[in-house]
């Protein structure tokens, strides 16, 4: 292992990236890490100091402590700021690399055997030691990281497991039914389906700040799950597909929340599971194969990313019944003009989002004041950044023509030109 000790650096996701493409496992780890914390990182053969321009803190530099200096460890520092004396980190890919590589191989002496077949013996070895003869329970939505979460738990503890999908009335169109068809008829999973959108929207209603709607959902979604393991008895734990991006933008030392996702920053404190997150230290693409080296179908693997909180998040503000069915049917009709165009496989991620405004418009010859509909189509990694798709101009025509007369209150379509960052791949 190298590790990555956060000196307030933009650039950690990056760097453990980097590192992991070399065929080194990485761990990003806080500046402050103690002794004791260190010694009980397996096989540690290194130690980059990443710093940046979140480096001050309450108006004094952050710095390693004695523990890291004394470690006898290779330490290579960098900085992604001007004016620092630190050294300059490369800025084109190929010099980065060749840093990397002399100081991963070179000084540390490490071995390329990060890849994912270690990874999964290892989680499998790992979620055994853990759980036991113990029971889990499984959130699984149907997304590319619950999916792949519980093949692995499948592989792990066989029927230990039980999945539990939850119809919290956010999902996309047709969702529910495919979820349940996929795992339990095609898989044969021991599936729980429940349906708890009706009390999700009375929980939601009103609600219109983004944080406390995450939050909202992240503990409902907890007690639904605690309602399921008292009625099967002897439920432990709680399986989720907890991702690192999911742990960065939650927050860190030095870097402030960009947004708690329900299942990192919205879950409740008085939570009556241990967790199980054997994938909370991937990143996108490593999820991705790591279903594939697992065997799942290459449909899911591919799948395009959904949000735990799903529609809530693109419903914008507090959501209301019109609004959440207008996001619903302007996805559904991206979806499907997205996979007639061939799109499907080649953008990342690409959604609907309705805001909580209307504008004036013309339909039927007549004044109309109705909602607008806003396209996503994004590009990415690792979800830490990402560029927009250059979406061809006469099928956005197409699709805008298709949402305002066949999506009830809308008579607008924008499209969201801003890459990640300054904006974020979501709009809540």
């Amino acid at each position: 292992m190298i590790v990555i000790l956060d000196l307030g650096s933009e650039q950690n996701a990056q760097i453990a990236r980097e590192v992991r493409a070399l065929g080194v496992y990485s761990e990003i780890h806080p500046h402050d890490i103690t002794a004791d914390q260190l010694k009980a990182l397996p096989g540690v053969r290194g130690i980059i100091l990443n710093g940046g321009k979140n480096r001050v803190v309450d108006g004094a530099a952050i710095d390693a402590g004695e523990a890291v200096y004394q470690s006898g460890l290779p330490l290579l520092t960098v900085e992604h700021t001007a004016g620092s004396d630190l050294d300059r980190w490369p800025a084109d890919d190929a010099e980065r690399r060749d840093c990397l590589s002399r100081f991963v191989f070179g000084r540390c002496g490490a071995a390329a055997n990060w890849n994912m077949k270690n990874f999964i013996d290892d989680q499998v070895e790992l979620i055994r030691r853990q759980v036991g003869e113990r029971q889990v329970l499984l959130a699984l939505s149907g997304g590319v990281d619950s999916s792949v979460v519980a093949a692995l738990l499948i592989k792990a503890i066989g029927s230990q497991l039980t999945c539990v999908h939850v119809n919290h009335g956010l999902l996309r169109l047709g969702e529910p039914e495919q979820v349940v068809e996929v795992f339990r008829e095609q898989l044969h999973a021991n599936l729980i389906y429940v349906d708890a959108s009706k009390r999700f929207l009375d929980k939601l209603a009103g609600v219109a700040e983004p944080e406390k709607k995450r939050k909202i959902i992240g503990t409902e979604f907890i007690r639904v799950f605690e309602e399921e393991a008292r009625r099967l008895q002897g439920i432990d734990f709680l399986a989720q597909g907890t991702i690192y991006p999911d742990i960065v933008e939650s927050g860190t030392k030095t870097a402030k929340v960009v947004k708690s996702h329900h299942n990192v920053g919205g879950l409740p404190e008085d939570m009556q599971f241990e967790l199980v997150e054997p994938l909370k230290m991937l990143f996108k693409d490593e999820v991705r194969a790591c279903g594939v080296e697992l065997g799942l179908p290459e449909g899911m693997v591919y799948r395009q990313p959904f949000p735990g909180p799903g529609l809530g998040v693109r419903c914008l503000g507090a959501i209301t019944a019109d609004r959440l069915e207008a996001v619903r049917h302007s996805d559904a009709i991206l979806r499907e003009e997205f996979a007639a165009a061939g799109l499907d496989r080649t953008v990342w991620q690409y959604f609907t989002v309705v805001p909580d405004l209307k504008s004036v418009g013309v339909r039927d010859n007549a004044r109309c004041v109705e909602y607008p509909v806003i396209l996503r189509a994004v590009n990415t990694v690792d979800a830490m950044t990402a560029t927009v798709e250059d979406v061809p101009f006469p099928l956005l025509q197409k699709i805008t023509a298709r949402i305002v007369s066949e999506v009830a209150g809308v008579n607008r379509v924008l499209y969201d030109l801003t890459p990640k960052p300054t904006a974020t791949i979501e709009w809540e």
